[in-house]
């Protein structure tokens, strides 16, 4: 199942939507380039999003510096075609014929951006994956 533009659609969700989410929306943005449709929301927002992963992400050169929290709606839920669970307990409403993956990663609130390091490169490697598997490049 793909959006109106025929492009697969990917919903990333954690508590907060200031870390893990925020990430993941950006390495996927960052890395399909404008093959899939991006979304993340929380069920909690925080106020801003956490900056240790602002500050590691632009270690990669990835900018998220303006990018802010937003609320999980069923809408968001019902417009994308995989809906990925950050390893925080969060349930997004159940949708037929949607796919629905759990990330189990470490939570970066309230940690340095020494910490973010590895949770963000965990996540590199879960979107890449992801990419591959939803939107492969097409071969000549």
């Amino acid at each position: 199942m793909a959006d109106s533009s025929g492009k697969p659609s990917v919903l990333f969700v954690c508590v907060h939507n200031a870390g893990r989410s925020q990430m993941a929306a950006a390495w996927l943005t960052h890395l399909s380039g404008d093959r899939i449709e991006v979304r993340s929301a929380g069920s909690n927002p925080g106020a801003a999003v956490n900056p240790a992963a602002v500050e590691a992400m632009a270690e990669v050169g990835i900018d998220i510096s303006a990018e802010t929290p937003k609320i999980l709606t069923i809408d968001a839920v019902r417009e994308s075609e995989v809906c990925i669970t950050m390893g925080c307990g969060d349930t997004c409403p159940v949708f037929p014929g949607k796919r629905y993956l759990d990330w189990k990663l470490d939570d970066p609130a309230g940690q340095g951006v020494e910490a973010v390091r590895p949770i963000r490169d965990e996540i590199k490697l879960l979107v890449e994956g992801l990419i591959k598997e939803i939107a492969p490049e097409a071969t000549a």
